[in-house]
C-alpha cells in the first residue's frame, strides 16, 4: 500500500522551515541530513501556538521523525547509550498522561521528571539494553531464555521503551534499575509538548539542559496557578513564538472541537453556548447532552469540575453508590497523587518515585493493601512500567468539613486524593476517551463574571474541559449519579507483580 505524503498547511510549512533554521544553528541540517558542531552563542527558544485541531501534533511527530532520520539519537530517559560526540533530541510533557498521549501516536515521549534524573541499571541487564539500543550484541543472562529476549526485542522494535521491553520479557523495575541521578551532562534539543502547563521554575530547569529548545503549546487553556494567567511561551519575544491558526481537514467534521473553537466568539453567552451543545448532541453521538454524571466511566475518566466543593461530594457520592467503607478504599478506586511527604534525607527515595510516575498529578489506580501497613499496590495511569507499591497517605475529603478523613496512612510517602472527579485545572495534559463535564460549575463560572487573560473564565474552562475527550464529550446538566451496572474493576489492567517502593525504613537514616 502505498502512504500518501503529507502535504502541510501554509502556516505549518512556515513552522517547519523556522524550526530548521533554528537546528541548522544547533548543527543539524535536516535539508542534507548534515550533524555537525553546534554553532554556539546564545542558547535558542522557540514556540509552537495554536489551539486544538491546528496541527502542533502532527508538526512534532515530523520534526521527530526528520531528527531521527538525520542520525541524532532520542533520549527518552529509559536508558542512554554510552556514544561520544552524538547529537540528542528528548521529547517531553509535563505529566505521564501527556507523554502516554504522545506514545500512543508513534511519538517516544517521557516526563520532564524522567529526564531530570537519570536510572542506574543494573550491569547485567545494562547489557541488555546496550543490545536493544543498537550498541551490543545479544547477551546471554543466566534465568533468561531466548523466547524472553525475544520479546523484549518485538516490545523495543514498536515502542523504543526499554523498561517496557524488559517488562515483556518478565522483569519488573526493581530488577534491573538500581536507582537514579540527577543529569549532571547537558543534551541537545529538546521538545516540550502541553507547554502551557509549565510553571517558571521548570522553564529554567529545562534551559539549563537543552541548549536548544523547543516548546509546543495552546494558548487557549489555564495557566499554570500563581503564574497570573500567563503562560511561558507568552513572555517569548513575538519572533520567537509560531502561532498555527488553520484547523485540518481531519479535525473539521468533529464535533468536540468545533465547540471548542466556537468559544472564541466574544459574543457568545453560556446559555446559547449549552444551546449549541444540545444541539451537536442531536446530529452526532460523539456529544452527549448528559441528564446525569455516569459512574460506570469515574473510575478512569474522572468528572470535570470547576468548584472544589462540587469535587468533594461528587467524590462522596461515587464511594457511596459503590458502597465503600469509611475505613478503606475499594480495589479499582481512583487516585490521583497529591505530591510526596518525605525529609530531605529521603531525597534518593523522593526521586525513585518521581522517576516512576508519582508526581503531582499523576492518576493512578488502588489495586489493595500492600505487605505493610500503610502500603499500597498502586496501578499509575499511563506509566510504561505501572504498577507499583508504595507507602500512601490517601486523604478523603468530606462535604462541609475542614480536615479530610484518612482510612489509613504510612508515617511517610506519597499523598493521594481521590480521583473520580478532579478540577480542570487538574485535568490539562491529560486526555481520556469519554470525558464528562459537569456544566453546573461552568455556569456558576459565567454568573461570577469572572475573566482571565482577558477572556471569560468560563469559556476557558469550558475549552480546556472540551478538549480533554478523544472521541466523546459528555455534558452533564444535572447533578445526579447514574446507579452502577456493577462492581469496580482491575482485571484489565495489567496482572504482573507489583515492584516494590520502600519509603520507609526500620532506622531513621543519618542526616
Amino acid at each position: 500500500m502505498t502512504v500518501p505524503a503529507l502535504t502541510y498547511s501554509a502556516d505549518q510549512a512556515a513552522a517547519f522551515d523556522s524550526v530548521t533554521e533554528m537546528l541548522r544553528h544547533a548543527g543539524i541540517d535536516l535539508d542534507d541530513n548534515l550533524l555537525m558542531p553546534p554553532a554556539g552563542g546564545a542558547d535558542q527558544v522557540l514556540a509552537v501556538t495554536g489551539k486544538a485541531g491546528s496541527g502542533k501534533t502532527l508538526l512534532l511527530a515530523e520534526l521527530y521523525k526528520a531528527l531521527e532520520n538525520a542520525g541524532v539519537d532520542i533520549v527518552s530517559g529509559d536508558y542512554e547509550r554510552k556514544k561520544k560526540d552524538k547529537r540528542t533530541l528528548a521529547i517531553l510533557a509535563p505529566t505521564n498522561k501527556a507523554a502516554s498521549v504522545l506514545r500512543l501516536r508513534g511519538v517516544p515521549a517521557t516526563t520532564i521528571h524522567r529526564i531530570l534524573y537519570t536510572p542506574v541499571y543494573d550491569p547485567e541487564y545494562e547489557r541488555i539494553a546496550e543490545w536493544l539500543a543498537g550498541s551490543g550484541e545479544r547477551p546471554v543472562i543466566e534465568g533468561m531464555n531466548e523466547v524472553s529476549l525475544d520479546r523484549a526485542f518485538a516490545f523495543y522494535e514498536n515502542n523504543k521503551s526499554i523498561p517496557g521491553a524488559l517488562a515483556a520479557a518478565g522483569l519488573r523495575g526493581s530488577d534491573f534499575i538500581t536507582g537514579w541521578k540527577r543529569r549532571e551532562e547537558p543534551l541537545d534539543i529538546g521538545f516540550v509538548d502541553e507547554s502551557s502547563m509549565l510553571d517558571d521554575k521548570q522553564f529554567e530547569d529545562l534551559k539549563e539542559i537543552f541548549p536548544t529548545l523547543l516548546l509546543f503549546g495552546d494558548p487557549a487553556q489555564l495557566a499554570p496557578v500563581g503564574q497570573s494567567g500567563t503562560m511561558v511561551f507568552e513572555k517569548l519575544p513575538k519572533e520567537r513564538v509560531l502561532n498555527l491558526s488553520r484547523i485540518h481537514r481531519q479535525q473539521a467534521d468533529n464535533p468536540i472541537l468545533d465547540l471548542a473553537h466556537a468559544l472564541a466568539d466574544p459574543d457568545l453567552s453560556f446559555e446559547q453556548f449549552e444551546r449549541m451543545v444540545e444541539d451537536a448532541s442531536k446530529k452526532d453521538d460523539r456529544v452527549v447532552w448528559g441528564q446525569r454524571v455516569e459512574v460506570d466511566l469515574m473510575a478512569r475518566s474522572p468528572v470535570l469540575v470547576w468548584r472544589n466543593a462540587t469535587r468533594i461530594r461528587l467524590i462522596n457520592a461515587f464511594r457511596s453508590v459503590y458502597g465503600a467503607p469509611e475505613d478503606a478504599l475499594l480495589e479499582g478506586e481512583p487516585l490521583i497523587c497529591d505530591g510526596i511527604e518525605l525529609p530531605l534525607k529521603h531525597r534518593k527515595k523522593r526521586l525513585d518515585l518521581e522517576a516512576r510516575g508519582l508526581i503531582k498529578g499523576a492518576q493512578v489506580v488502588y489495586l489493595g493493601a500492600g505487605r505493610k501497613p500503610g502500603f499500597s499496590r498502586l496501578h499509575v495511569m499511563g506509566a510504561e512500567d505501572p504498577q507499583i507499591s508504595a507507602a500512601s497517605i490517601v486523604k478523603i475529603e468530606k462535604p462541609d468539613e475542614e480536615e479530610p478523613f484518612i482510612p489509613f496512612a504510612a508515617r511517610m510517602g506519597a499523598t493521594f486524593l481521590h480521583g473520580a472527579a478532579v478540577t480542570i485545572h487538574k485535568a490539562q495534559g491529560s486526555q481520556w476517551d469519554t470525558v464528562q463535564v459537569f456544566a453546573p460549575d461552568l455556569y456558576a463560572a459565567a454568573r461570577m463574571g469572572r475573566s482571565e487573560a482577558g477572556q471569560p473564565l468560563w469559556k476557558r474552562l469550558a475549552y480546556v474541559a472540551i478538549t480533554r475527550a478523544q472521541e466523546r464529550l459528555i455534558w452533564v446538566v444535572r447533578n445526579r449519579l447514574s446507579k452502577p451496572s456493577g462492581m469496580l474493576r482491575v482485571d484489565d489492567l495489567r496482572a504482573a507483580p507489583a515492584a516494590p517502593l520502600s519509603l520507609e525504613t526500620q532506622t531513621d537514616d543519618p542526616a
